[in-house]
């Protein structure tokens, strides 16, 4: 089909009264004002310009409504679930080896011996937790996501190394489209980090009942970072901890802590992270402005406790992650922070 600016122009005519209309290349630029409210104009007129290959965009600008006609930016063809499965078996057999790698500790008796089948299923209770915890968070996303009928991908799980990360360097799902507002993104963001703690918690707590109290062996130890709620679930477990002596958590304990983990990293407000999603959800076209204040945060940390970790994380997110994020197809409603509807 050959599209004309005329045709989009038609199709626009009961959404939107149009005072100016030019086309810059691509881009078809029409300026006025809206006929109906912005959430159902948006509805409208997706549905209308999808056929003609074109996704629509509300802005404001100078008192007026700037309706931005863009070459398709949603991803409409039927999703191929292959590769998420296969990922996701991958996944499976690389955190369930990390996870008998953790079993392979003298504080924990290992399930049994024998084949690799046995040697594998000790690293169970660690992968499923891991797995749930990762789950959960991306269909927290998935759902949220599908409730505002954004276009989105089912989870992809990413394998590593066994002893890299956990055998695991978590899960990601794809926007096939833009979030359609501002308070849909924030939703649709922040949705993922409150599901995937409401595994994590209980899994921390039930893990560290089955923790337990040692010596500290000589030699070196992998130590974990103790967040205030690990610190406090310890204390309730545990009590005072003599010197010399730490909790050997229990597997199904360092998946929690994974958990608590990731969603800190997912929680940086910068570019596609969950951080960053909400940071442009509740300061817009400022969202840049947060990414760079964190990025020179953790660059004068760095230099503050002249550790290399913190310089480490910053160039990670710099060259990775980056501070770039695809806006909302309305910019005319203003964010609502907590959502009760």
């Amino acid at each position: 089909m050959i599209v004309t600016e005329d045709l989009l122009y038609r199709a626009v005519g009961d959404v939107f009264a149009v005072r100016d209309r030019r086309v810059f290349g691509a881009l078809i630029a029409y300026r006025g004002h809206l006929l109906v409210a912005p959430a159902e104009a948006v509805e409208r007129l997706v549905a209308r310009f999808r056929p003609f290959g074109f996704t629509p965009f509300l802005r404001a600008e100078a008192g007026e409504v700037v309706l931005q006609a863009l070459p398709l930016v949603e991803t409409v063809e039927r999703q191929r679930i292959g590769v998420n499965v296969v990922l996701f078996v991958l996944t499976c057999f690389s955190t369930l080896a990390s996870g008998a790698l953790f079993f392979a500790s003298p504080t924990f008796r290992p399930l049994g011996s024998g084949n690799i089948v046995t040697a594998l299923l000790t690293g169970l209770p660690f992968a499923f937790t891991l797995l749930a915890i990762l789950g959960v968070h991306e269909f927290g996303h998935y759902f949220t996501a599908r409730y505002y009928k954004a276009a989105v991908s089912l989870p992809y799980f990413i394998p590593a190394p066994p002893i890299v990360l956990f055998g695991t360097l978590g899960a990601i799902i794809r926007m096939r489209s833009p979030a359609r507002d501002r308070n849909s993104l924030f939703d649709i963001a922040a949705a993922g980090p409150l599901a995937g703690l409401l595994v994590a918690i209980p899994a921390l707590y039930v893990g560290l009942q089955w923790s337990l109290l040692g010596q500290i062996p000589p030699g070196d130890v992998l130590h974990f970072g103790d967040p205030l709620l690990l610190k406090l679930l310890v204390r309730m477990k545990f009590g005072a901890i003599p010197n010399g002596m730490d909790v050997f958590m229990h597997p199904v304990a360092v998946a929690g802590w994974a958990g608590f983990f990731v969603t800190a990293l997912n929680l940086f407000p910068l570019g596609q992270l969950d951080g960053g999603r909400i940071a442009y959800a509740l300061f817009g076209r400022h969202h840049r402005t947060v990414g760079f204040a964190t990025f020179g945060a953790l660059i004068l940390l760095g230099i503050a406790t002249q550790s290399l970790n913190w310089f480490v994380w910053a160039g990670l997110l710099f060259f990775l992650v980056g501070f770039n994020h695809t806006p909302p197809l309305v910019l005319l409603i203003p964010p609502v922070p907590i959502a009760f509807s």
